[in-house]
């Protein structure tokens, strides 16, 4: 599969202006590389919206999805440095998705990402993953180098913010990938299904991010 793994973990915030630039330093001198260091944890990516909110999304790929309710997890939610509590209590409009890879198709990952996030029916969750399978094929899309689905446990699936115990009706959303080579390619693929008379009811939000960075296991120093 071109994402590596069974699990994913999706994080996308918005954060004030005047915190901007100590967010943006955490995330790439420390939040990072802490994530990926956690046993199961085998890469990590950080965007930036184009078109689209939050403004802020990270993926970070485990290589089962218990990992994501694993002791080392856990443990590591548990013990958040002072910068990382400092920076979480700073987020505004989380979204966090612990979520089961159910499709991925294509060979790689992009510069440029699309993201679709549906809202599935209760009881046609196994007709929708058709539906979708047959739209997630990048092959005979120029640009489009795999597509991915991700299905949140509604369960794990809470932001870390003082908020998390609200209810929250999204928390088993799905979230397509979309991952092209150039944020221009996306829009294209995406009306696939935000434009599909069937799907885009389903639609919650959709947007197109640019990638800042990504760091892999094998990149820590200690890997």
């Amino acid at each position: 599969m071109p994402i590596a793994g069974q699990g994913m973990l999706l994080t996308s915030m918005d954060i004030d202006s005047l915190h901007e630039a100590e967010f943006n330093r955490w995330y790439d001198r420390e939040h990072l590389e802490e994530r990926v260091a956690i046993d199961g944890f085998l890469e990590a990516r950080r965007y930036v919206a184009q078109d689209g909110k939050p403004k802020y999304l990270s993926l970070y790929s485990t290589a089962t999805f218990d990992v994501l309710e694993s002791p080392a997890y856990r443990k590591a939610l548990a013990s958040q440095t002072e910068w990382s509590k400092a920076n979480i209590a700073r987020f505004q409009n989380m979204i966090r998705g612990v979520a089961r890879i159910t499709i991925s198709r294509g060979v790689g990952r992009g510069a440029a990402l699309g993201i679709i996030r549906l809202r599935p029916p209760a009881d046609g969750a196994d007709k929708l993953r058709a539906a979708l399978r047959e739209q997630l094929d990048p092959a005979a899309r120029d640009g489009i180098i795999s597509m991915h689905l991700l299905e949140n446990d509604p369960v794990l699936s809470k932001p870390l913010t003082p908020d998390a115990d609200k209810a929250d009706p999204g928390a088993g959303d799905w979230f397509v990938l979309i991952d092209a080579t150039d944020v221009g390619v996306v829009p294209a693929a995406a009306a696939s299904i935000t434009g599909n008379a069937a799907l885009k009811p389903l639609v919650v939000t959709s947007g197109v991010y640019r990638l800042l960075w990504d760091i892999a296991k094998s990149d820590l120093p200690c890997a």
